[in-house]
């Protein structure tokens, strides 16, 4: 059977925090004194990656709380002069901004793409704040220093967009049609999935965030070592060079229709999980894993919490 279609249904109503950088605007459902799952999204997609998923949690009694990304939606610098970086250490010290702000001391971090590597970033570095990781594609921590290395010209073709923004006809390309390149992405990378254009629609607005472009472009370049990074986050990026290793109980998912990073036994990464480590390959799931096979993934959620 094919991934089940998403529900239409929107995320809402939205809050607003002020954390670290960031005014967030983020989702909230479920007990106020229920373990908390933090729910993270990646490129190009927003929170509705988990409108399935979250209702799932929520009636298992977890505190969910679903946050747009920096350049996403109805997140906004709180200082105009802020760089608007899109590195990964980032990425990290807005997770733990957002629970000091939301006064949350442990989590389960759950996320995909960009969402999963905050997910990884925050349990490698702070695992006393998270109760375990779910994370889609195993390790997802940047191993910047080795970025040029070149992979096998089979790997390389599904990264068109990455050379893309390397140049300013990409940063240009994007300005002026995300909905474009986010239908050709979502087509690529989850071949089994059947969204239509209300669904694309449903999370494209959340890319006319006016950081949105800004903030993707530097996340791809930086990630290769071509641009600098924002100062403030130097400590952070320093301790993910030496690529640390994943402490707390994890569960690593694997799509096996990915379109862009091909689903794997998780023996390569191994060495990076010295805690708990389970993986599993989802039939037919493409890489927007939560949205297209949301009861797997929440699954994966509610055995992190139930220990």
């Amino acid at each position: 059977m094919p991934p089940r279609a998403s529900s239409s249904k929107r995320l809402e109503p939205l809050r607003h925090v002020a954390a670290g950088v960031l005014n967030v605007g983020y989702y909230e459902a479920g007990p106020a004194d229920g373990p908390v799952a933090i729910l993270l999204h990646g490129f190009p997609y927003d929170i509705h990656s988990y409108v399935d998923v979250a209702p799932i949690l929520v009636e298992q009694g977890c505190r969910v709380i679903v946050p747009y990304l920096r350049g996403y939606g109805p997140t906004r610098f709180l200082d105009s002069a802020m760089m608007r970086s899109g590195e990964q250490a980032a990425l990290g010290a807005d997770l733990l901004a957002l629970m000091d702000a939301l006064s949350i001391k442990r989590a389960v971090f759950a996320g995909y793409d960009w969402g999963g590597r905050a997910a990884c970033i925050g349990a490698a570095l702070w695992p006393e704040r998270c109760i375990g990781l779910v994370s889609v594609n195993s390790y997802n921590i940047q191993d910047i220093a080795n970025a040029l290395k070149p992979a096998k010209p089979a790997r390389e073709v599904p990264l068109w967009y990455q050379w893309y923004f390397q140049i300013e006809r990409g940063r240009a390309g994007l300005a002026a049609d995300r909905r474009g390149i986010t239908r050709i992405l979502w087509q690529q990378w989850s071949p089994n999935w059947s969204f239509d254009d209300a669904c694309l629609e449903r999370t494209s607005v959340a890319h006319d965030n006016p950081d949105y472009v800004d903030i993707v472009i530097h996340s791809y370049r930086h990630r290769y070592g071509l641009v600098d990074g924002d100062p403030r986050y130097a400590d952070i990026q320093q301790r993910l060079a030496a690529l640390p290793q994943i402490t707390v109980p994890a569960i690593t998912l694997d799509g096996e229709g990915d379109g862009v990073i091909p689903a794997t036994d998780g023996k390569a990464s191994a060495v990076k999980f010295t805690g708990t480590r389970i993986h599993r390959r989802i039939p037919r799931a493409g890489h927007n894993l939560p949205q297209e096979e949301p009861d797997a993934f929440a699954a994966a959620v509610m055995e992190l919490i139930r220990g």
